[in-house]
């Protein structure tokens, strides 16, 4: 995959602190009550602001403990059901027989999608369409070009990015390093031009909180736009990727595919925004998240200073602490019963990721905590499970093993200043903001 502009020629990101302006509605501290003070049938992960106020978590271990298949009747999406523990999750990510991820029965995001505006992609699909739309994209993240070609490259991108931070002053790590890194890495996997790299993050910015005031204070109809600008954009690289000889990009790997080679524009638009947001939410909020996870636990991060080799494993804890996407829905194709109750078809069920990554049941030690040396943190569910588990993994890790490498290479504390903020999203768990100061060794 030929990379056509230096790194050293890359623009470099805007380093600011400004926190980012709140609505005042979304200020309120009684917004969300603790999980004792309402009833149980009330509990509703819909409902985004107890994710930017971070208060989903008593929810689910109440859940977890109380009623692990959880039936909400009344919400914005319709009524559906949370699958909370980790063995139950696994079993319905696996069961594609009696859960399906299919777009016709509305795909892996709660609701139903809106109807100016549709998306398919392969995650949204089951076999065989599934594995004949996923297997062309496959060479993408081959260990070969892993190894031999993407490594050297994050790597050379990580130290120049961390080399232009500024010592001992204030400034937000999402927007400088964790949005700049995989923005980068997101236009080299598509083969975009990198000088237009950032329009890729607002794309799957826009994607995932389509009714954020902070993301689209235009509400639907700046969304449509927005998503008809991308579609747009990758309609005409598209053309243009079936008249040239394949290479290695996910998007000539689309335009060659022979499932894939005739995608109608809803089945483009839904495959292109998939790989948008595996290739940019999941890496960048774990970069951000691991940040702000090493300074709650310190002890952790003195762990770390005494024993480097401990990053590889330290990856897969803070994806399992992080947890970027918090579910995937299925629907139910049949009547299934699961811990005395009975999901009926055409049910909507939610398979919680990151409450199975925190299940007290499963885990060994302390769920809640970052321990970078536990011992099952490669049982984390956060890529999901069976025939649907994120094909990009081993690429996420690899650009946050050479993140933390290069970062204890130079500093001898990342310094989280303040409480970040977070995404306004029941699906992707993440970061805004997140004001650090860096002190770079001497």
């Amino acid at each position: 995959m030929a990379e056509t502009v230096p790194v050293q020629h890359l623009p470099r990101p805007r380093i600011s602190y400004r926190k980012p302006a709140r609505p005042h509605y979304l200020e309120r501290d009684d917004y969300v009550k603790p999980a004792s003070e309402i009833d149980l049938d009330a509990i509703d992960f819909v409902d985004v602001e107890q994710w930017r106020q971070h208060k989903m978590w008593d929810r689910f271990a109440r859940l977890r403990k109380e009623d692990p298949v959880h039936y909400t009747p009344d919400s914005p999406v319709g009524p559906y059901w949370s699958i909370t523990r980790y063995e139950d999750v696994k079993a319905v990510d696996v069961d594609n027989k009696r859960f399906s991820s299919d777009a016709s029965y509305g795909g892996i995001t709660l609701g139903k999608p809106l109807e100016e505006f549709t998306a398919e992609s392969f995650i949204s699909a089951d076999e065989p369409d599934h594995w004949n739309q996923r297997k062309p994209m496959q060479p993408a993240v081959a260990p070969a070009l892993l190894r031999n070609e993407f490594e050297p490259l994050i790597r050379e991108r990580t130290r120049a990015v961390l080399d232009s931070l500024p010592d001992d002053k204030p400034f937000d790590w999402v927007e400088a390093v964790s949005t700049e890194l995989t923005a980068m890495m997101l236009a080299t996997l598509l083969g975009y031009p990198q000088e237009r790299r950032r329009e890729l993050t607002r794309w799957s910015d826009v994607t995932t909180n389509p009714f954020d005031p902070d993301i689209c204070p235009g509400g639907r109809e700046q969304w449509l736009q927005e998503l008809n600008a991308c579609l747009g954009t990758f309609s005409t690289i598209y053309a243009e990727r079936q008249s040239a000889p394949p290479t290695n990009d996910l998007i000539s790997l689309l335009a060659h595919g022979p499932a894939t080679r005739n995608l109608s524009p809803q089945e483009l638009l839904g495959n292109v925004l998939l790989l948008i947001i595996g290739g940019n939410d999941t890496t960048r909020n774990t970069m951000s998240g691991g940040i702000y996870a090493l300074n709650k636990f310190p002890d952790e991060y003195a762990k770390l200073r005494d024993d480097p080799g401990l990053i590889p494993n330290m990856v897969s804890e803070m994806i399992r602490w992080q947890t970027p996407l918090a579910y995937m829905r299925r629907t139910a194709l049949e009547d299934v019963s699961m811990h005395g109750k009975t999901i009926r078809k055409g049910d909507q069920v939610a398979m919680w990721y990151i409450s199975a990554n925190r299940d007290e049941r499963f885990w060994e030690q302390d769920p809640d905590a970052l321990i970078i040396d536990r011992k099952q943190a490669k049982d984390h569910i956060s890529f999901g499970f069976g025939i649907h588990r994120c094909y990009g993994n081993r690429l996420a890790e690899l650009q946050l093993r050479i993140l933390w490498e290069e970062i204890m290479q130079r500093f001898t504390h990342i310094e989280v200043i303040d409480e970040p903020s977070r995404t306004s999203s029941a699906f992707v768990h993440g970061y805004t903001w997140l004001p650090v100061i860096c002190h770079r060794k001497a």
